[in-house]
Parts: structure tokens; sequence; C-alpha cells
């Protein structure tokens, strides 16, 4: 872990970084971003205010995440459910993750960290698929974190989606039956090849899920905070880590 400037000596920050384990960090932490909304509502900003200031906190996440040595990183970005909100709200998230992949894919990039879209992407506008592409295929040789975006994304679409190219397969290849057990729905999912999430995080204190990886997270440790998402800092993320090594993790077991 390069740690070197991730706290500064004595803050709270630099306390909490000294109790974590470094030997049990989780190797896939996903993120319900929630509560730009109700953080810009407290406030009487508009609702695109709450939008842009969790930015900072996407930024703040990932960099202290790749530094620790995460080996996945999934951010819940925009559900498809999410078509439902006004469209000007729509477009203004869509503007944003824009700018965001133009200003900091540099920055993505320089730190090792390869980033993927997950999630119903081809039914993005043609400008968001073009900056999409154009960070997957600048990152795509890079071997640190992995940093997977959910957009346009439904968990119960993802499994919908899963069945149909395993459908789709046994008809390619001829066979009209073919025994279907998790391992094989494993590999057609989003995210084939990626461990399931040991840590789920969801800010805002909602406790629900949200449709969000509804298969991965069977036996995730599910970590819930009242702190809304564009105050939820590197040492909110320490915590949440910190929590997560007191589980005791059995799989069913005794």
């Amino acid at each position: 872990m390069e740690l070197d400037g991730i706290a500064q000596p004595g803050s709270q920050e630099a306390r909490l970084l000294q109790r974590i384990d470094q030997d049990r960090l989780p190797k896939h932490v996903a993120v319900i971003m929630d509560g730009n909304g109700r953080w810009a509502r407290m406030r009487r900003l508009p609702r695109v205010a709450g939008h842009r200031a969790g930015i900072e906190s996407v930024r703040d996440i990932i960099e202290t995440s790749a530094r620790l040595g995460l080996k996945v990183l999934t951010l819940y970005a925009f559900s498809a459910e999410n078509w439902k909100r006004p469209r000007q709200e729509v477009r203004t998230l869509m503007s944003l993750l824009k700018e965001y992949l133009r200003r900091e894919l540099k920055n993505v990039h320089k730190n090792n960290i390869k980033f993927q879209a997950i999630g119903r992407i081809q039914e993005l506008e043609p400008s968001v698929r073009a900056e999409l592409r154009r960070a997957m295929r600048l990152t795509q040789n890079n071997d640190g974190m992995l940093l997977n975006v959910a957009l346009n994304y439904s968990g119960r679409a993802e499994i919908v989606d899963t069945f149909n190219r395993i459908f789709h397969e046994l008809r390619q290849n001829g066979h009209k039956q073919s025994p279907v057990n998790e391992e094989l729905i494993s590999q057609f999912l989003y995210t084939s090849g990626i461990p399931d999430p040991d840590l789920l995080i969801r800010t805002s204190g909602e406790m629900r899920i949200s449709n969000f990886l509804l298969w991965q997270i069977a036996y995730s440790e599910i970590y819930i905070t009242p702190t809304y998402w564009p105050d939820f800092r590197r040492k909110h993320l320490l915590e949440a880590l910190l929590e997560y090594q007191q589980r005791d993790r059995r799989y069913g077991g005794i």
C-alpha cells in the first residue's frame, strides 16, 4: 500500500488508518452513492449542487481506495430507475459524468486504475458512450485497482441480460439444453471475472439495496451510514473498513 500522504500525522484519518489490518482489507468494495438531493435541499440549494458536490467525494474515495490497495471499487452512479427523474436533472447528471471523465481521466490513468462501465451502456446517448469508450480504451492495460462505474444499471436487468447471453451462447454452440449453475451464470454477468463485493456501503441512511448487484451481494457485508454522499470522504471509508474487519463472515456456516 502506498500510504504516504494519505492522512496527516496525528489526524483522525491517521488514527483510523493505524487501526486497519492491511492483511484483511476487502478485495471488492461496492458503494451506493445516495443523498445528493437531500444534501442540497438541507442547504436550500438546487439538486444539481448536490450532484456536483458529490463529484468531490467520488474523487476522494477513488484515490483513497487505490492507495489502500483495494482490488475493485464499484460505484452505483446512475440506475435504470433514475430515468424517471426530471429530464433536466438527467441531462445534468449525464453532463457531469462527461465532465468528470474529461477532467479526471488523466489522473485515473496516471494512478494505474483501470476504468470499466457496467450496465446497459448501449442505451446511453452517443456522446456519453464515446467518453466511456475513450476512458476504457485508455486504461485497458492498467493493472492497478479496477474502477467499475454502474450506469443505466439494474440488478434485475443484469440477470435478464445474463440469461439471454447464456441462451444465445448455447444456441450458437448447437446445445439446446445444458445445465445452468452458479458458475455459468457468474461467467455471463456484467462483472464476469471480478470477485463479488466483500463490502457494500450505502450512504444517506436508507435501508435498501436499490436493485444493485443483486446476484453478487449474496454474502456481502452491508454497511449503512447516515452521511450523505457529498460529505462521505476518506474518514468515512476508513470507518467502514474498520467495521468490516470486525465482522465474522460465516457464509451460512457456524
